[in-house]
C-alpha cells in the first residue's frame, strides 16, 4: 500500500468501473505507451470527463508495478475508502425482498471476484465474509469481478457465527450448502429474504457456521466429479434461490 493509503486496480473493466463508480478515489491512471485502441481510447475519455491525471508507461514499468500480465495494458491508483464500506445493520435494514452471500472461509481470490461477479447477476443485496478468515477486495478480485467490486456490497464481519444470528434476527432464512444432507437445491424452504452460504473447498462449512443455517441442501449433480468448483457452485446456487424469491 502506498503512502496516501490506495491500491492498485488494473484490467479494463475492473479501472473503468472505478472511474464510473468512484471518480473522486481514482488518484491517477497509467496506460501502455502505444496502447490506442477503441476501448482505451474510451477509458481515457472516460478519465478526462473527471480530470482524472493520466500517464503513459513503458512497458517495463507497468510490468513491475503490476506483474500480472493480463493488466491489458491499463493501471490506476485507487484510494481505499473506508467510509463507502457498508455495515451489515444498513444491509439488514432494507425492508421487502432481501438476498445475501455469505462466503465461509473462501481465501482464493479468483473465487471471490467470480463470486462477486455472479452476485452483480443475480441481484446479491451484499456479500459478507469473515474479516480474518476472507481476504479483502485486492486488486486481483477486482479484476476478475470485472467490476462488480465497486456495484454489489462486500461486507466483513469480525465474527461470522454472530453476524448469521443478526441475519437471521431480521427475518432472513439461512440456506448453507452441504454435501452430507438429504434435502436437494431444488426443494429449498421458500421466501422473500434469504441467505445462501458456501464454505470454502474442501473443508466446507465450519461447525458454528452450518448450526446456524435454518437449512442444508445439496447441489443434485449427474456426472463423475464430486464437486463444483465454489464459484460456479455458487452461481447454481444464487441462480434458484433468487427464482425461488421471485415465485415466493
Amino acid at each position: 500500500m502506498s503512502k496516501h493509503n490506495s491500491e492498485l486496480v488494473y484490467g479494463i473493466h475492473a479501472v473503468e468501473s472505478a472511474i464510473k463508480n468512484r471518480p473522486e478515489d481514482v488518484l491517477q491512471l497509467w496506460v501502455l505507451q502505444g496502447r490506442k485502441d477503441k476501448r482505451v481510447n474510451q477509458l481515457i475519455e472516460l478519465a478526462n470527463k473527471n480530470n482524472i491525471s493520466i500517464q503513459s508507461i513503458s512497458a517495463d514499468k507497468i510490468k513491475k508495478k503490476c506483474p500480472d500480465s493480463t493488466h491489458q495494458g491499463v493501471l490506476a491508483d485507487l484510494r481505499i475508502s473506508k467510509a463507502k464500506q457498508m455495515a451489515l445493520e444498513d444491509v439488514l435494514a432494507k425492508q421487502g425482498e432481501l438476498l445475501l452471500l455469505i462466503l465461509d472461509e473462501v481465501q482464493d481470490p479468483h473465487n471471490i471476484g467470480a463470486c462477486l461477479r455472479t452476485a452483480d447477476a443475480v441481484g446479491v443485496d451484499a456479500v459478507i465474509v469473515s474479516k480474518n478468515r476472507s481476504p479483502g477486495i485486492t486488486a486481483v478480485v477486482r479484476k476478475v469481478a470485472c467490476g462488480a467490486a465497486d456495484t454489489v456490497p462486500f461486507v466483513q464481519v469480525t465474527n461470522l457465527a454472530r453476524a448469521m444470528q443478526q441475519i437471521r434476527d431480521h427475518d432472513v432464512w439461512i440456506v448453507g450448502t452441504a454435501g452430507d444432507t438429504d434435502t436437494s437445491l431444488y426443494d429449498i424452504t421458500a421466501g422473500k429474504r434469504m441467505a445462501v452460504v458456501m464454505g470454502a473447498e474442501g473443508t466446507g462449512m465450519r461447525r458454528l457456521t452450518r448450526e446456524n443455517c435454518d437449512q442444508l441442501v445439496y447441489i443434485p449433480m449427474q456426472g463423475t466429479v464430486e464437486s463444483l468448483n465454489v464459484s460456479v457452485a455458487t452461481g447454481v446456487a444464487l441462480f434458484e434461490v433468487r427464482r425461488k424469491i421471485g415465485a415466493a
